[in-house]
């Protein structure tokens, strides 16, 4: 670890304490918000009104889940954490609080999040937090240190939110729901690939098995390509599947085009590592405009 992130690592843990804004951080409230925001999107894709306890108790209970799985994540990974510059800072790298209460806490969200799916929504929505929880936390999280394959099998969980946003509402699994789950399943890959590529040292240093790391730069900006190729294909799927209209389909094929168009410039990509941030904000920018799209696109319908 250098002496600028030691430096950093100290400054933090001697900083002032704050026990509220310490769990708040170990949430993850920016990746539980983005998160939060899929679960409506499938919620009011699914063309029914469940009632005001249902839209409440899922958006709720996601929340609740999602959190848990963030907190339980850093709680496993907090030998490691204290390797990565982003990392070393959070609450539990630092020393700032002891790994029994985030695990107590983690805990205590999980549970509640079931409660409140299972008695407010129904229990499939519920399994569905279960089964996100259990394999993020508990598959995905030490398969980074063995594969680079973890990454495709993180973006599973990952890519639960819409399809629970949609058997809240239908209380079924089917293909709309299906294609909402294949949106976000295909965009975290070349996502977290991005991150990978401009934090190489980070994870190298951790010991995470990134697709960089264990197989090279080439083999990364190939497999996102692949990807955004998929992502075009199962993000215009939702118009035959008349889930949405024209309107969203002629701006998912110009996110999509778009966005595939960016991966490409990978293979023309400097060595500084300026493509890869590129990269990982268009990514930002397509998940939020997607969404938008399809809201327009419902609006009009």
């Amino acid at each position: 670890m250098s002496a600028t992130l030691d430096q950093r690592v100290a400054a933090a843990a001697a900083g002032a304490p704050s026990l509220l804004r310490d769990l708040v951080a170990l949430c993850k409230p920016g990746i539980t918000r983005m998160n939060v925001l899929m679960v409506a999107g499938g919620l009011a894709l699914a063309g029914t009104n469940p009632g005001w306890v249902v839209i409440v108790g899922v958006l709720v209970g996601s929340s609740l889940a999602i959190a848990a799985a963030n907190v339980l994540n850093q709680y496993l990974e907090r030998d490691g954490d204290k390797l990565m510059a982003r990392t070393a800072v959070r609450p539990l790298p630092t020393g700032r609080m002891e790994p029994e209460l985030a695990l107590h806490f983690g805990r205590g969200l999980a549970f509640a999040s079931l409660a409140v799916l299972a008695i407010f929504v129904n229990p499939l929505t519920a399994g569905l937090a279960l089964f996100a929880m259990i394999s993020y936390v508990l598959v995905y999280t030490p398969l980074k240190r063995l594969t680079p394959l973890a990454v495709v099998i993180g973006a599973v969980p990952g890519a639960i939110p819409p399809l629970m946003g949609w058997t809240a509402a239908t209380n079924s699994i089917d293909a709309p729901g299906i294609a909402l789950f294949g949106i976000l399943l295909a965009w975290q890959i070349p996502h977290f690939l991005a991150i990978s590529l401009f934090r190489f040292d980070d994870y190298k240093r951790a010991g995470i098995k990134t697709v960089p790391v264990v197989r090279g730069e080439a083999v990364a900006v190939w497999q996102a390509i692949a990807w955004s190729v998929a992502l075009l294909a199962v993000s215009v799927s939702l118009v035959p599947l008349r889930i949405a209209g024209p309107v969203y389909g002629v701006i998912a094929l110009l996110l999509g085009l778009w966005y595939l168009g960016y991966s490409l410039l990978g293979l023309r990509r400097k060595p500084d590592g300026t493509w890869a941030r590129r990269y990982f904000f268009a990514s930002l920018l397509y998940l939020p405009a997607i969404t938008l799209a399809l809201a327009v696109d419902v609006a009009f319908l």
